[in-house]
């Protein structure tokens, strides 16, 4: 099967690709906000539309997520994140999720999301 990959990085050097397509499979790279500056629901906004533009350039939505790993800077952050979470993923085929704390690689970063879906459920 091909393996498409899309949105590689650069500068300095190749380090992922953001978005990467096996067979039915869509494998989305830890997603991050571009703008920093606001809060985790801010963030966390973009961080969605940007899942939802890859898994729609995929061919897909987010009714056919099968699991998201979120890491969130300070848990107390989860409540906040869940109630925009909660407005935007798939009431009827909610994905399997994990959601951890951690030191993400900027401090400004509050919320990390990993997907994984497929194009055809």
């Amino acid at each position: 099967m091909t393996i498409q990959r899309f949105d590689i990085t650069s500068a300095p050097g190749p380090i992922m690709s953001r978005c990467v397509i096996h067979g039915n499979n869509i494998y989305l790279a830890g997603i991050t906000a571009q703008d920093l500056s606001g809060d985790v629901g801010d963030q966390l906004g973009e961080i969605l539309a940007t899942i939802d533009d890859y898994l729609d350039q995929a061919g897909s939505d987010k009714s056919k997520i099968l699991t998201a790993q979120v890491w969130l800077a300070d848990m107390t952050l989860v409540t906040a994140m869940n109630e925009v979470w909660n407005t935007w993923v798939d009431p009827t085929t909610p994905p399997a999720r994990a959601c951890v704390s951690g030191a993400l690689y900027r401090p400004e970063v509050l919320v990390e999301i990993q997907i994984t879906a497929v194009i055809e459920a």
